[in-house]
């Protein structure tokens, strides 16, 4: 279908920063449920109306509501009406309203079993890359600024952090086997925190590749031993602050001349990685994880 004349339409960026949902999430939305309505521009491009922005703020408002994507969805698109005797026409979405929102009250609250029955309504109606990207990803960060700020206790950002490690080590299951290229993943000395590591290589491992997985706190001379002993295709080394790398850019260069190194996180800059000669992997961990092509 083309675009019609005179109708204020809008390319998926433009769209995402309005609503605040990704597009990936959006293209999700659009294609497991119908829930987008795109016309074609003359050029091709995908173009959205005014009412598909309503419809993904009705959408957001029922799940914040605690309905699942696909009751959420079914409910946008018939105008209130759902299955299950749920019915109404949603308030307005919560400013900042998101998937994560139902999974923040439960960790918030100390509430494992609702939080896991959140993971589990989420897996089941999108894929493990966008519940990781859209959901998983957002709440940590959005947890790490307050835990900074003092709004998020020890305890809190413990126990969350804690149920999420148990989700993904689940998803990461069995990640070491397969006949794909290999990577080796760890965080250096210092890195306590590996979740965001964690995430890139459950993407990574569903896109073909083994996954040898080092975790946090990891010296560079194991590192460099477990490479030389198993010569990965890619050795990914993370870190959320650049004064963790910086006093291993000695180490790091040596080891980028024996394995293709690659440097991660907000730790990872761009002239740390010049300086060592390593690849600089600077967008999310599901992006990065969905970019990494088969080794030549």
């Amino acid at each position: 279908m083309e675009a019609p004349a005179g109708r204020p339409l809008l390319r998926i960026g433009e769209l995402s920063r309005r609503v605040g949902v990704s597009d990936h999430l959006l293209r999700a939305w659009e294609s497991r449920y119908g829930l987008l309505q795109p016309v074609r521009s003359p050029g091709g491009f995908r173009l959205y109306s005014e009412a598909d922005e309503s419809r993904i703020r009705q959408m957001q408002a029922y799940l914040a509501d605690g309905l699942s994507a696909a009751e959420a969805a079914r409910a946008a698109l018939s105008g209130g009406a759902v299955s299950g005797g749920r019915a109404g026409t949603p308030t307005a979405a919560p400013a900042g309203g998101d998937p994560s929102a139902a999974l923040r009250q439960a960790l918030d609250a100390f509430d494992e079993s609702a939080a896991q029955a959140v993971l589990d309504r989420l897996l089941a109606d999108l894929s493990v890359p966008a519940v990781l990207r859209d959901v998983v990803l957002p709440y940590l960060a959005d947890l790490g600024r307050r835990w900074q700020g003092g709004t998020a206790s020890v305890a809190m950002e413990h126990f969350a952090s804690n149920v999420i490690r148990g989700r993904l080590a689940g998803l990461a299951r069995g990640w070491g086997s397969g006949h794909g290229p290999q990577a080796l993943l760890a965080c250096p000395p210092g890195e306590l925190h590996d979740l965001a590591l964690m995430i890139f290589g459950i993407v990574l491992h569903r896109n073909g590749w083994r996954i040898d997985y080092l975790g946090a706190n990891t010296p560079v001379e194991e590192l460099a031993r477990a490479a030389g002993l198993s010569h990965p295709d890619l050795v990914v080394l993370a870190a959320t602050r650049p004064e963790t790398l910086e006093p291993l850019r000695a180490q790091l260069a040596t080891l980028a001349r024996h394995a293709p190194l690659a440097l991660a996180g907000d730790g990872a800059t761009p002239q740390i990685a010049t300086a060592v000669g390593a690849r600089l992997m600077a967008g999310d961990p599901v992006t990065e994880a969905e970019r990494a092509g088969w080794p030549r």
